[in-house]
């Protein structure tokens, strides 16, 4: 069974679910969930505090441990539940990332032994057989490849959470000498709106409140909080785009394809930029986790070809 991640600093998506990338550890079982995950003699929970941003997730077992969460609700909603299965994983990487950690991110998931679990009371046994790790951003566009096929040159722009990576497609390939990543994702803009909120208005929001304002949901929040919000993001996008400048990502003269759920919180202000002549924007939050499962199985046709 083929299981596609994409493992944000924000959320975990799959081509089914999506999550907050959160943790909690307990030691003995906790009575008010039925979503329990059993490991290595404790018990977890998902949660909806995210865990710290991690440029190397391989640092601890906590990715791990979301991924099988994420394993077991894919197995569960396919009605494949067996007590022994094989797993391919296809997973990804920030590109500028990519040639540095890719092979230690396919080990950390690649385990020696099968890796034995319990989620909701039933017990799991999996094998990691295949771990194929590919360039997040460019995985995006897979699904849409019409919108970069016969583009001379087009920047992939993925808003996360932590991070916008950016990538050069070169008639619908990717420049692996062209890709960057700044720190400037949704998650260091929720924090300096929070802080400015506080400090001009003296109150407590929570990253839930700005992204309800950004989507144009109902909130009690008063209207001079909303602009504040509105305000501050206006000028991160500013910001963004600032800096994609300074990198020579010049979107006045090339078209830009924009991914993530970052992207999609401010495509009104990018769209509004003078900074940017021409956008795509790819609206699904699982558009990584649907491209990696494209590239996935036709890498596993390959290996599959080149066996028989």
């Amino acid at each position: 069974m083929l299981i596609s991640i994409d493992h944000g600093n924000s959320a975990i998506k799959t081509l089914n679910f999506s999550f907050i990338s959160g943790l909690s550890e307990h030691t003995v079982k906790p009575p008010i969930t039925d979503e329990v995950l059993e490991y290595n003699g404790s018990y977890w929970t998902l949660s909806s505090k995210r865990l710290n941003y991690m440029k190397d997730k391989t640092q601890d077992d906590r990715y791990f441990i979301l991924t099988l969460f994420a394993i077991a609700k894919e197995m569960e909603s396919a009605g494949q539940y067996t007590p022994v299965e094989i797993i391919d994983l296809s997973v990804g990487l920030p590109p500028e990332h990519y040639g540095i950690l890719k092979d230690r991110f396919a080990s950390y998931f690649k385990r020696d032994k099968e890796v034995r679990f319990i989620y909701k009371d039933r017990p799991y046994c999996i094998k990691i057989n295949n771990v194929m790790v590919f360039p997040q951003a460019y995985a995006a566009v897979i699904p849409q490849s019409s919108l970069v096929i016969n583009t001379l040159r087009i920047f992939i722009v993925d808003i996360g959470g932590y991070t916008t990576d950016v990538l050069l497609l070169r008639n619908g390939k990717p420049d692996m000498q062209f890709c960057r990543s700044l720190e400037t994702g949704i998650i260091t803009m929720n924090n300096e709106i929070i802080r400015k909120v506080n400090s001009l208005h003296d109150m407590k929001i929570e990253d839930e409140h700005i992204s309800a304002v950004l989507s144009g949901k109902e909130t009690i929040l008063p209207q001079d909080v909303k602009d504040t919000i509105l305000s501050a993001t206006r000028l991160h996008a500013k910001d963004i785009l600032d800096q994609l400048r300074e990198l020579q990502v010049d979107l006045r003269s090339n078209p830009a394809v924009f991914v993530g759920g970052g992207s999609i919180l401010l495509r009104p202000f990018i769209e509004n930029s003078h900074q940017v002549a021409k956008a795509d924007f790819i609206t699904s939050t699982n558009a990584n986790a649907i491209g990696y499962d494209m590239l996935g199985r036709k890498k596993l046709s390959s290996l599959s070809s080149h066996i028989a």
